[in-house]
């Protein structure tokens, strides 16, 4: 009937009488939520908020009025700032102390993170935009310290505001009442449908008219002190699927349901873009998702859809599977930046919610592979799990280290994701993810590209053995740089360890990276002054686009020919280090015409324009230049 088939109200308040919150990490090293800190602002008082008291009568007349119409300019373009492509970390209940220390657990760990989610329970009702107190006593100053570390946040909403609401999940809250927004909305018109209320899996509430203008306005006005606070932007659940028949009443008459889908995100998008611009603000939507007996169906539109997740799949083989399903169906209709839940959001099947899904290690790694090279990756389940509080692990020191390798791999990736995506984005490219054969092929495979250059093959099952049919061309495996030549079928054993799945690099792939560490193994990690690209050089000349972050593009185009190897830049902004694979013996390594000299390591390389040889491997560096750089290796 819903999300968790709306049990009955004698069960939900049982599930919601546990008001406990998570137990925190001990320590924290972005500060202490607890403690008030005097140059902030404790948001459970402070006026721009205001009290979630009880609602006002309902049949009092509406008193909201609009002094000056607001101008919100529809966004010119999609855009999915850079940011948005380090990893993600979310729980379904939280509260202050245990953020920062979600947060630090991560941190103290080595492994990057970049966004943190607040999930439903945040607010003091459903849903006010008005933090709780309870659970977040100076809400400002811990978005603020998040975001002085590096990591932004986004929060969970939907479009409806409640008459009464209610948490199944085990440690949420109990709501006295109406929402403090909801008799203001009803009065005022703001509700689809004549003001009728449906039930969801939060409560009962109405539905925003996104096609009023003064509602639209209303709504606006409660997201700005968020807004202000540093927010980053906003997880869109699909409560417009509670919003029943196949048309909708609204103040611009009756529209397709679907129609009153797409504008609740693109309102939010539109108004999160004119408050915050594009290089700070995302919305986090459904694209294609079919769960929970609902039809199958895209919720936002691509230009809605900065990023993309693919609902709420069960946490097993099927899962990862169904995962696949959504995220091929999305990437073919134009969706960019997709990914899924990092290993299943669901302790129990959607389709029989009595039925309980058991955590699974080995399903768990080989998810977290396939997430990280996707170019949403988060972690996300019913479970609240972390890397070090796997179930029975009976290693939770390799799953840390698995982990660790995943993040810092899809995190060195960003200016592969994020050039990809601007070059999709611009009808320059088609897409991040690329499934392979036909849609009636896809079950059971779920092979998929990465822009040209890379070959995943998803484990699909406990035994870590696979298929993987390797297209036309030649293909280097990423783990130990054996060459497959397509088109032809290969067997791939990583039965005996769960941190690899099968990954081939296309001969004349170009993938720059950020160098970071070298616990993704791709540098010694002193190369975060420079630029880097790795390149497998083919006899046909390939080039990619860098988007860099000074918002300017570098072109970088690389040929295998004859007597030697011909790597071309149009600018080298900052220091410029290629690595490229090389089989032969090297005769002269020139920059610019200009004879570089060997060297024996990593730093040699941002000393001087030089070159050093790392079998199967050669890198080059050059000094940086406004001008196009030739670097050329000769047999």
């Amino acid at each position: 009937m819903n999300r968790f088939a709306l049990c009955a109200a004698v069960i939900c308040l049982a599930a919601c009488s546990n008001k406990g919150a998570p137990t925190p990490d001990a320590g924290s090293e972005l500060g202490d939520a607890s403690s008030p800190d005097d140059a902030g602002t404790d948001i459970g008082e402070t006026s721009d908020f205001g009290a979630d008291v009880h609602a006002p009568d309902l049949n009092e007349a509406c008193t909201y009025a609009v002094t000056t119409p607001e101008n919100v300019p529809i966004p010119d373009r999609i855009h999915t700032p850079r940011w948005a492509f380090e990893p993600w970390i979310s729980k379904d209940i939280s509260d202050a102390a245990d953020t920062y220390a979600f947060v630090d657990g991560f941190r103290s760990r080595d492994i990057p993170v970049g966004v943190v989610v607040l999930d439903s329970p945040w607010e003091t009702n459903y849903n006010t935009f008005i933090p709780n107190p309870d659970r977040y006593p100076n809400f400002d100053q811990m978005v603020a310290d998040l975001r002085s570390s590096g990591v932004r946040t986004v929060l969970w909403m939907t479009q409806l505001t409640n008459e009464g609401s209610f948490d199944v999940e085990v440690g949420g809250d109990i709501y006295d009442g109406a929402a403090s927004n909801h008799a203001e909305a009803l009065a005022c018109g703001f509700f689809v449908n004549d003001g009728e209320q449906y039930t969801w899996w939060k409560g009962r509430g109405g539905s925003i008219d996104f096609f009023n203008p003064t509602a639209r306005q209303w709504w606006h006005e409660q997201q700005d002190p968020l807004y202000e606070l540093g927010i980053a932007g906003w997880k869109l659940d699909f409560g417009d699927s509670y919003v029943h028949g196949d048309t909708v009443r609204t103040a611009a008459g009756e529209v397709p349901h679907q129609q009153y889908s797409e504008s609740y995100y693109k309102d939010f998008y539109d108004y999160g873009i004119h408050r915050l611009g594009h290089d700070e603000f995302v919305t986090m939507v459904r694209a294609w998702d079919e769960s929970y007996n609902h039809e199958g169906r895209f919720h936002a539109r691509p230009e809605h859809a900065p990023v993309v997740w693919v609902g709420d799949n069960r946490r097993d083989w099927f899962g990862l599977e169904d995962a696949l399903d959504h995220i091929f169906r999305s990437a073919a209709a134009g969706y960019v930046v997709i990914g899924s839940d990092l290993g299943g959001y669901l302790d129990r099947d959607d389709k029989s919610l009595a039925t309980r899904i058991p955590f699974d290690r080995t399903n768990f790694m080989r998810w977290l592979a396939q997430s990280a090279l996707t170019p949403f990756m988060q972690l996300h389940g019913r479970a609240n799990l972390t890397p070090w509080t796997l179930p029975d692990d009976p290693d939770p020191d390799e799953s840390v280290a698995h982990y660790r390798f995943w993040s810092h791999l899809h995190t060195e990736l960003i200016p592969f994701w994020y050039s990809l995506a601007e070059a999709s984005y611009a009808g320059e490219a088609s897409g991040i993810i690329r499934p392979l054969g036909a849609e009636s092929t896809w079950a059971g495979d779920y092979r998929y590209m990465l822009g040209d250059a890379l070959l995943v093959a998803p484990i699909l099952d406990e035994t870590g053995l696979r298929d993987v049919d390797v297209p036309d061309g030649q293909y280097y495996d990423w783990w130990d740089d054996q060459m497959y030549v397509g088109p032809s079928t290969f067997t791939f054993d990583v039965s005996d360890d769960l941190r690899r799945i099968p990954l081939l690099v296309k001969r004349g792939a170009i993938i720059p990276i950020v160098s970071s560490s070298d616990v993704a193994g791709l540098t010694e990690g002193g190369l975060g002054a420079a630029d880097v690209v790795l390149t497998w050089p083919a006899t046909t000349l390939t080039s990619f686009v860098v988007h860099d972050d000074d918002d300017q593009t570098t072109t970088v185009d690389v040929q295998d020919r004859t007597d030697d190897v011909r790597i071309a830049t149009s600018r080298a902004r900052r220091p410029l280090v290629v690595r490229l694979r090389f089989d032969d013996v090297v005769t002269s390594v020139t920059v610019d015409g200009v004879a570089v000299t060997e060297v024996s390591d990593e730093a040699g390389l941002l000393a001087q324009a030089a070159y050093r040889v790392d079998a199967p491997y050669l890198w080059i560096s050059s000094p940086p230049s406004d001008d196009a750089v030739e670097i050329l290796v000769t047999r």
